[in-house]
């Protein structure tokens, strides 16, 4: 079996976040994104995703500004189709690709909050945008896989003899993550991704929910937080250090906003985080900050050899790869990848060979 991938969110802001802090928004240092991003390199991280959200800056230029100061960690792009024509998406991906020597793929997102898509004029429902999605992804599949000129007439869009002078360096083009926990979005992901990405459960419920997704063919990946510590009882008590004087508030708003998404990966993380017993899905998943941050944070928790022994399980449910957080979320970067990563990777050397 292929190692684990392990992926990293960039939050935000950098800095020392807890799970019920609100997030600084509002501006942006590049030279503490950029700061994380070389660690993250140094630290052997895969890809570092970069998140969309009105809330956040836009990921296209910052992207583009860290491709000329790194040279390995690669780059997920979110985004959301709807938001630019495809033929001038696959061109600012493709420009991309060179000033990054390829290290770009791209996650797609249907949307999560019909507010929030209709503050960019969309008001699709939560069907229709995945059904324009296939349509996008249709289109510049097609572009990379050079069929050009190329005319398209869709329910979405309309194209006319569209090509592009520059292609997706060395050819092909990146790789396409679908995010979603809907039949719809599966549907997606095995019709035009290469692995689809959902937020967190048990490996059990991971497994049974892939199937359909793995028997196709696709990859399957899933969205976490990480807390590690050397031994089961610091790291449970970095929980509740973590967790003092949680800001109720900001709960409540969380609780009101679910309420209006149309999202399934946000309810059915939330409807998991309910049914768990006293905050615990498992004897290693605490969902006690998902009330506050949402469905990426069902939290992996334990020692050391606890956290690797129970992320390495993933890989008999079909997991692939993991995009990781934590609080804050640096610290726990340069933790996991000093003290988990090279334990998983010596079980992984103890699998049995084919």
């Amino acid at each position: 079996m292929d190692a684990l991938r392990f992926h990293w969110c960039s939050p935000p802001d950098t800095g020392q976040a807890t799970p019920t802090d609100t997030y600084k928004i509002g501006a942006l240092d590049m030279g503490e994104v950029t700061d994380f991003v070389q660690e993250a390199e140094e630290l052997g991280v895969d890809s570092l995703l970069f998140g969309i959200s009105n809330y956040l800056p836009d990921p296209l230029p910052v992207l583009g500004a860290l491709s000329q100061v790194t040279d390995r960690v690669k780059f997920m792009l979110a985004y959301r189709p709807g938001l630019m024509s495809p033929t001038l998406f696959a061109q600012v991906v493709n420009t991309l690709a060179w000033m990054s020597d390829r290290r770009i793929s791209l996650n797609i997102v249907s949307g999560i909050s019909p507010g929030e898509q209709a503050g960019y004029g969309d008001f699709l429902s939560h069907d229709e945008r995945y059904a324009r999605c296939g349509e996008f992804l249709e289109i510049i599949r097609g572009l990379w896989e050079d069929k050009q000129p190329m005319s398209y007439d869709g329910k979405h869009y309309t194209l006319k003899d569209a090509s592009l002078g520059l292609g997706h360096k060395g050819g092909g083009r990146p790789e396409i993550y679908i995010s979603g926990a809907s039949a719809v979005a599966q549907q997606t992901a095995l019709a035009s991704g290469d692995c689809w990405l959902r937020y967190g459960d048990t490996p059990e419920g991971i497994a049974k929910a892939s199937k359909p997704v793995l028997d196709g063919g696709t990859r399957v990946g899933t969205r976490m937080h990480v807390l590690a510590r050397p031994t089961r009882e610091e790291a449970v008590a970095e929980l509740a250090r973590l967790m003092r004087n949680p800001d109720e508030d900001h709960e409540a708003w969380i609780r009101k906003w679910v309420d209006t998404t149309d999202s399934e990966a946000v309810k059915s993380s939330y409807r998991l985080a309910d049914g768990a017993k006293d905050e615990w899905l498992s004897p290693f998943i605490w969902t006690g900050a998902v009330a506050y941050r949402g469905g990426p944070a069902l939290c992996i928790v334990g020692s050391y050899e606890e956290v690797a022994t129970y992320v390495h399980s993933y890989k008999a449910a079909g997991v692939s790869e993991f995009i990781f957080s934590g609080w804050p979320t640096r610290d726990e970067m340069r933790n996991f990848f000093t003290h988990v990563v090279p334990l998983i990777r010596r079980l992984e050397e103890q699998e049995p060979t084919a």
